[in-house]
């Protein structure tokens, strides 16, 4: 059984912040579950373009608001309290904070917590070889 607290990563290697998100990963690939599990906060008046084309992402948002755009149609959705979305088809999405959003991410394969956006917003997939220990996480 794997017990963890938010509170115990905060301040360690789990704990990712840049400007516009801070992510604390819960479960990661190295946990064996065949996902990864975050909580993530979105600043408020982030702007993040992002698209994971070698992943696939569920995020339910517990707090906060804010709108999610899929970049093919440019269609926008709400986001609040309550709100789940599935990037199910490795959607080009824009997320915008109208407030601080607290969110809790589901990825599918599991990240390592070694993976870095690249330019295009996409973490790269970190096979198992490459993936190395669990004590050496460092962004993403």
């Amino acid at each position: 059984m794997i017990v963890r607290t938010l509170n115990g990563t905060l301040g360690t290697e789990r704990e990712i912040d840049t400007p516009g998100w801070t992510s604390r990963r819960l479960l990661l690939k190295s946990e064996n579950m065949g996902f990864s599990l975050h909580d993530t906060l979105i600043k408020p008046g982030a702007e993040l373009p992002m698209c994971y084309r070698n992943h696939l992402e569920a995020v339910y948002c517990i707090e906060g608001e804010g709108e999610v755009e899929t970049v093919a149609d440019g269609v926008r959705h709400q986001i609040k309290a309550g709100t789940v979305y599935a990037l199910d088809r490795h959607d080009e999405h824009i997320l915008r904070a109208r407030t601080q959003m607290r969110m809790v991410c589901v990825f599918n394969p599991p990240i390592t917590g070694r993976e870095v956006h690249g330019d295009d917003g996409a973490y790269p997939l970190v096979e198992d070889d490459e993936a190395g220990g669990n004590d050496d996480l460092r962004a993403g």
